[in-house]
């Protein structure tokens, strides 16, 4: 597989990690070296939904480059709302990535698991928004999903994230 890489982004093998089966596994940083995405392959999936959150889908796009025995992977910013959590960093999760699989319906849906078809198993491409974040070189006042999908950071995440494809192509 192969993507497009921000300029001035950074891929790493974690610590030379080896994803489960000997796939790969790549963590994509920016130049302050926050950790943007991972992306691992080869990857044995089995979530199973036990509890169901209120949602958001803020942003979706379908890959067809990714596509697998008729089904098509696509892109998804997302959110979870757990009403019980007391702190209030995990009342609202908002995630970004790939997955395969029906969208959510009704006004809840499963924890978020960004996981989608690719042989022989699975794969992941997904980072996390945190609006908490005070990671330094982070853009000012960006504390709603919604003003984050305006910063350039977001731009070149779902850039790059939506770029993923087979080697070749």
């Amino acid at each position: 597989m192969t993507f497009d890489l921000p300029a001035a982004w950074t891929i790493k093998d974690p610590a030379g990690e080896v994803a489960e089966g000997g796939g790969a596994f790549v963590e994509v940083s920016n130049p302050a070296g926050k950790p943007m995405a991972t992306l691992r392959t080869n990857m044995a999936t089995g979530s199973t939904c036990t509890e169901r959150y209120p949602y958001a889908v803020l942003d979706t796009q379908p890959l067809p480059a990714l596509a697998q025995a008729g089904s098509t992977p696509r892109f998804i910013f997302e959110s979870r709302t757990d009403t019980t959590a007391k702190d209030p960093q995990l009342i609202n999760i908002f995630a970004y990535g790939i997955v395969t699989g029906p969208e959510p319906t009704g006004d809840k849906g499963c924890p978020i698991f960004h996981f989608f078809t690719w042989p022989p198993n699975a794969a992941m491409f997904a980072g996390a928004y945190n609006p908490f974040d005070t990671t330094p070189g982070n853009e000012p006042h960006v504390d709603t999903p919604e003003a984050y999908k305006e910063t350039a950071e977001y731009k070149d995440i779902r850039k790059m994230i939506t770029s993923l494809r087979p080697a070749g192509q």
